[in-house]
């Protein structure tokens, strides 16, 4: 399941974002009744591989879009963010190795859009739960009193037990995805390694040359490319440009922060092929 890559604004601005987005998970999870067997959160879309029927899957989907857009209709003042944000949903044939190349693609967004180097590095999502040698360690969901998990949670819904909090303030993947079935199904690191380095996200990379230095996260770069807006050219904003001010800003976001084509895309709302055009 994946949601498309949401043109004029992003989904997660910065680490609280990503916190309630990370939470939400297990929240509409167990609500829905479908196992999550790994995703990832992106800034302008997110990425579930679900074991559901696809009626489960619609429900999850809509009602996490629902949950959140509440939380940012809440912070940002913005309303139904996230409705015009469309949603595909494929049946996933687990016949051969299908199902370990649907894990890897998951699991190298993050390495494919230059955040990180490795799956494991990333921490919005399931890139880092499988195959560790440490026990699992956090709080218990259930030790904390009923007004503290609202503040963390945003709802009032019931959680199971045995969830884990970490000190990062989210519940910890580890302590609700399918970790047996998909540490089973690779056997071992080196076998996960093996997809994760020959996934389409990762040939992807590989071909558009792109660096091995990992930009800024979009959180990060969003307020300094709003600063840097004004400080070049007296603009609040990136549609108040013209296309010169415009290829100078993204010449600047490239110099100053590693940022690729594909990231400076997700922050403006432009075209990957408007971008490409503006810096030849």
């Amino acid at each position: 399941m994946t949601t498309d890559h949401l043109e004029s604004q992003i989904w997660f601005k910065d680490d609280q974002d990503f916190i309630v987005g990370m939470n939400a998970v297990p929240l509409i999870g167990y609500s829905t009744g479908v196992f999550v067997v790994v995703f990832v959160l992106m800034s302008s879309h997110v990425h579930f591989l679900l074991f559901s029927t696809y009626q489960q899957a619609l429900e999850f989907i809509n009602d996490y879009k629902g949950h959140y857009s509440h939380y940012l209709s809440h912070k940002y003042g913005v309303k139904e963010t996230l409705r015009r944000n469309s949603v595909q949903i494929k049946k996933l044939d687990v016949t051969g190795d299908a199902l370990k190349r649907a894990i890897a693609y998951v699991q190298m967004n993050p390495v494919a859009a230059g955040i990180c180097l490795n799956p494991y590095d990333y921490p919005w999502g399931t890139g880092n739960c499988f195959f560790k040698a440490s026990s699992l360690k956090g709080t218990p969901v259930e030790s904390l009193s009923a007004r503290s998990r609202h503040a963390l949670f945003h709802s009032r819904k019931d959680l199971p037990g045995g969830l884990l909090l970490g000190d990062d303030g989210f519940i910890l993947p580890e302590s609700y995805v399918t970790i047996k079935m998909v540490e089973d199904l690779f056997r071992t690191p080196k076998g996960m390694q093996h997809f994760l380095n020959s996934s389409s996200k990762a040939r992807l990379r590989i071909e558009s040359g792109a660096s091995e230095i990992p930009s800024f996260k979009d959180q990060v770069i969003l307020p300094m490319m709003q600063e840097l807006c004004w400080k070049l050219f007296g603009k609040g904003s990136v549609g108040e440009l013209s296309p010169e001010q415009l290829a100078e800003l993204f010449r600047q976001m490239r110099y100053r922060f590693s940022s690729n084509i594909n990231q400076m895309a997700r922050l403006t709302g432009l075209s990957y092929e408007q971008i490409a055009r503006l810096l030849d």
